[in-house]
């Protein structure tokens, strides 16, 4: 079994802390899987995370992914990046834990590019402590591409990438991902809201072993009733579900954005009608989702040529540090990166 690759997130956030619960609490889930990051990070996170009565939770450092295969179950094998900044303050934003998070990702990402590791599963990092470190890029998806792009030695356009959440119940791709609402906007155009659907298609192709049916919210109210609240659904949202359609996707819509993620949402009592949902912009698309429970909720990069998960929670500088932040996100990334994987 090839391993995943799991970076360490922003030191001073609770990314370790579940990263060390999630070895702790799934054992045989997170067999032949490993941090990359700070070995004294990973440790005062094992600390944090003690409880008593029970026997310490050991980190051991490896120089090399294939080491992970054999490590015991509950141990916590650390890779670590040269050069990477240590521990940092609990819940403090700084230049130090931005460049060591983003370090973390850098490395990951480029062995799992060489085809060194078999997914990576990213803990949460802080955006504001990624600008502080001089990166250029406001968070994972956008570093990740620009990697991807980099490996392959293409222009940033040529790897076009989307955001994917999803839990049991419900699944949303972003059009846009992390640009203000006004730009999110100007983002809905009939080149995008198509590529959006063409990366979905290919992406859930692959998972689902079978064509996704795809549903498209509108940007307005009621989808723009006809033109009243908008012409957008009618001029750029409309004709890009026709050339997908045109091409063979199956693909509806545009749908009220406030029914639609609603029709589509899977519950014991009753199927959903579609796959997953295309949103128009961040919060259109990602509020459902987490309203149906951030422990279960888990963000997937469509587009790149690695498979890429992560917790769809941040790095909660107000509990970091106490040993109580909840790990089941992060355990549901690492169980649907060896899923897309597989």
């Amino acid at each position: 079994m090839h391993t995943i690759a799991i970076t360490q997130g922003d030191p001073a956030g609770i990314g370790p802390e579940i990263v060390a619960k999630a070895f702790r609490d799934a054992p045989e889930l997170l067999r032949h899987c490993f941090v990359v990051g700070d070995v004294a990070t990973l440790r005062r996170a094992a600390q944090a995370i003690a409880r008593p009565g029970v026997g310490g939770l050991p980190v051991a450092q490896i120089s090399a992914p294939h080491e992970a295969l054999a490590m015991p179950p509950r141990c916590v094998p650390v890779l670590p990046v040269p050069g990477i900044p240590g521990s940092q303050p609990w819940g403090q934003v700084s230049a130090a834990a931005g460049r060591a998070a983003a370090d973390a990702v850098v490395w990951a990402a480029r062995a799992a590019l060489r085809g060194e590791v078999a997914a990576l599963v990213t803990a949460p990092l802080h955006k504001e402590a990624l600008s502080a470190a001089g990166v250029d890029f406001p968070g994972h998806t956008e570093l990740l591409q620009a990697e991807a792009a980099a490996h392959q030695g293409v222009p940033l356009a040529r790897m076009p990438v989307r955001m994917m959440l999803a839990n049991d119940e419900l699944r949303t791709v972003l059009v846009s991902i992390h640009v203000s609402l006004r730009d999110a906007i100007a983002a809905v155009t009939q080149d995008n809201v198509l590529q959006t659907l063409q990366i979905t298609h290919a992406a859930l192709l692959r998972s689902l072993g079978r064509v996704p049916r795809m549903a498209v919210a509108g940007l307005n109210p009621h989808a723009g009733e006809g033109g009243l609240f908008g012409r957008e659904e009618l001029e750029v949202i409309a004709p890009a579900i026709a050339a997908a359609r045109a091409q063979g996707l199956d693909v509806h819509g545009p749908f009220a954005p406030d029914t639609v993620f609603m029709r589509a949402r899977n519950t014991p009592q009753r199927v959903g009608e579609f796959d997953v949902v295309i949103a128009m912009y961040h919060d259109q698309g990602l509020i459902p989702v987490k309203y149906l429970g951030v422990d279960k909720g888990v963000n997937v990069t469509l587009g790149l040529p690695l498979v890429r998960t992560s917790p769809d929670h941040g790095t909660a500088f107000d509990i970091a540090g106490q040993g109580v932040a909840d790990a089941a996100s992060l355990i549901e990334a690492v169980r649907m990166a060896r899923q897309l994987s597989a």
